[in-house]
């Protein structure tokens, strides 16, 4: 792999690459230096062929994924650690992202926004990768594609196949290597969005180098990290539970941002589950994933073996580890474990790996145990098995979650189905491979607002978010496709208050209106001063349309702010920035009985 320019490269040192489970040479890779980067922004265009003619490019390039899978899977095995059951999957959700996208180009309006940069994950190094770039794509957009400093060979591979499919070079450029490239991306003027996937914490250091460098209301998407429960109450089939909270905990050697990291199990039932876990975990098979009898393959690399090490290595010096399989001395494996926490509180960060931690429950604490798991302020997925309708409604309602299953794993989303992403810190929306997705990627011009007229005080903001946390909000459900036997429902729920900053009384009536219009809530607050925002709460972002001195101001409290990623938005706000998007995906043959499925049977 190299960086892939519509120029010459000038490179930067050359890495070997190893492979994970085996330590076998996997390649080289040629790192971008700093002239690269350069020569890539200096070149990029933003790809102005009509909207179908995008979409043909991204479906050949579908099926040119789906011709070479051979190449694929063995990079995701060698260079990504993946066994050939996550490698099938991953290919798929590549594939489904750039068919939906290209489907999605029809109906995009608005003018594309310039150059992204797309800064991806090594745990999903096809899938996320290809996602991002399919969507910038799709909306006319040029890329800067900065894969994980651990995978650069499936990214280089990926491109090689989307030039191919006919992206044009200066649309789609590639620039391996590692931190420092995405840090110069995030810091130079001529990009105008990013998307991210990845911590938390390098999250809100890229929102403050925007809010710094570019321009102030660029949009960062940013999908991130997450404190995962799943709750089984007494009620839930024991095997079914057993299977998800073994899928949802150690595939991908626990490697997903859905993975399950804290199991609540009601105490009634936890002795019997839990030895049926644990003798599951008896027959899991670690080691080389590209043998198709591994169930769990290696962690990515060193640093990541040495720091869950040490991390079990602490609990078990304090008692709390429950159960422990055996590893492969070679290699970076982390044996696939079970820890005891009191909760979910309990747990200091997420530990990327096959780590679950357990608590038990009793029946009268199940809103406690819901609170806790929203206090954490992550809301990416959660895990619910029980057979009581009533109570999947009342949790399903309580919950603040982008991404809830109901009797099955919590891992495997599928694009067009089961749209993904989360809330709080776990990300900022609009949810991938979802229906409000690709706006994002577009532009809409600031209107005119004239100069500042009177400023709203502060108290009064202050009052008027502290009102609407009292009222209730409502939410809008569509069913979405899925297979037999399983729905899919998405919700859109107003965020928190939009301040709308005007800069004038009437920009910011006219931008409340379009908060209002996309199903939100909003707030005007016109000449709100500037540090105001780093000290009023209860707020999902702002809006902006006067100078942009003024605006970078702004930009730079809300970016200073600790906790969730708050948007600043110039020009018109899309669907994303009104509503959350809340999945459920419920296995409705879980309970005992499907009711869609005896009709059809019935009816034939």
């Amino acid at each position: 792999a190299a960086p892939r320019l519509a120029g010459r490269p000038a490179g930067g040192p050359r890495l070997n690459l190893h492979n994970p489970a085996t330590g076998d040479l996997v390649g080289h890779v040629v790192t971008a230096s700093a002239a690269d980067v350069d020569t890539a922004l200096r070149l990029a265009e933003p790809w102005v062929a009509a909207a179908p003619e995008r979409a043909e490019v991204l479906r050949r390039a579908a099926d040119l994924y789906e011709a070479e899978f051979g190449p694929i899977f063995a990079l995701l095995a060698r260079e990504a650690g993946k066994s050939l059951a996550d490698a099938v999957g991953e290919l798929r959700e590549a594939v489904d992202f750039l068919r939906y996208y290209a489907d999605g180009c029809a109906a995009l309006t608005l003018p594309a926004r310039g150059v992204f940069a797309c800064i991806s994950p090594w745990n999903f190094p096809l899938a996320i990768f290809t996602g991002q770039i399919a969507a910038a794509l799709a909306a006319g957009n040029a890329v800067l594609a900065k894969p994980a400093e651990q995978t650069p060979l499936i990214a280089a591979l990926a491109v090689d196949l989307l030039l191919r499919a006919g992206v044009p070079e200066t649309a789609l450029q590639l620039l391996p290597g590692d931190g420092g490239v995405g840090a110069a991306l995030t810091r130079d003027a001529r990009i105008a969005g990013v998307v991210f996937t990845g911590s938390t914490e390098v999250a809100l250091l890229i929102r403050q180098s925007m809010a710094d460098h570019l321009n102030p209301t660029a949009p960062l998407i940013a999908e991130t990290g997450g404190l995962n429960a799943m709750l089984v109450d007494s009620t839930a089939l024991p095997e079914q539970a057993v299977r998800d909270i073994l899928a949802a905990s150690f595939q991908s050697a626990g490697q997903r941002c859905s993975a399950l990291r804290c199991l609540y199990v009601q105490e009634d039932v936890a002795e019997g589950l839990l030895d049926m876990l644990y003798g599951a975990m008896d027959e899991l098979a670690l080691g080389d994933p590209w043998h198709l009898s591994t169930d769990v393959g290696p962690v990515i690399d060193a640093d990541a073996l040495a720091d869950i090490r040490d991390y079990v290595g602490a609990a078990r010096t304090e008692g709390r580890v429950l159960k422990e399989v055996a590893a492969p001395v070679a290699g970076h494996f982390v044996a696939p474990v079970v820890i005891r926490v009191d909760g979910i509180a309990a747990m200091p960060r997420e530990v990327f790996g096959p780590v679950l931690h357990v608590a038990t429950f009793k029946a009268s604490q199940i809103d406690a145990v819901i609170a806790a798991v929203n206090a954490t302020g992550y809301g990416l997925t959660f895990g619910l098995h029980t057979r009581i309708d009533d109570r999947v409604q009342r949790i399903v309602e309580a919950l603040r979650v982008g991404n809830t299953y109901v009797n099955r794993n919590q891992i495997g989303a599928v694009v067009g189905s089961q749209p993904f992403g989360g809330e709080g810190l776990s990300g900022t929306g609009p949810k991938a491979g979802g229906p409000h997705y690709l706006h994002r990627f577009t532009r809409t011009d600031q209107p005119g607002a004239g100069t500042e007229d009177r400023a709203t005080p502060e108290s009064d903001v202050a009052a008027a978010l502290r009102l609407d946390r009292k009222v209730a909000h409502p939410s809008h459900s569509t069913e979405l496709p899925g297979p037999t036997g399983e729905s899919n429902r998405l919700s859109l729920t107003p965020r928190a208050p939009v301040l709308c900053l005007g800069p004038t009384a009437a920009a910011a009536l006219a931008q409340a209106e379009a908060i209002r219009a996309l199903g939100g809530h909003a707030v005007e607050a016109p000449g709100l001063p500037c540090d105001a925002l780093t000290r009023l709460s209860g707020f999902s972002g702002a809006i902006w349309w006067g100078d942009d001195t003024e605006a970078r101001l702004r930009a730079q409290a809300l970016a200073s702010r600790p906790g969730p990623i708050l948007p600043l938005i110039g020009g018109m706000p899309d669907a994303g920035h009104a509503v959350l998007e809340r999945h459920v995906c419920i296995d409705t043959t879980a309970s005992g009985g499907n009711a869609q499925l005896l009709a059809e049977v019935g009816a034939a």
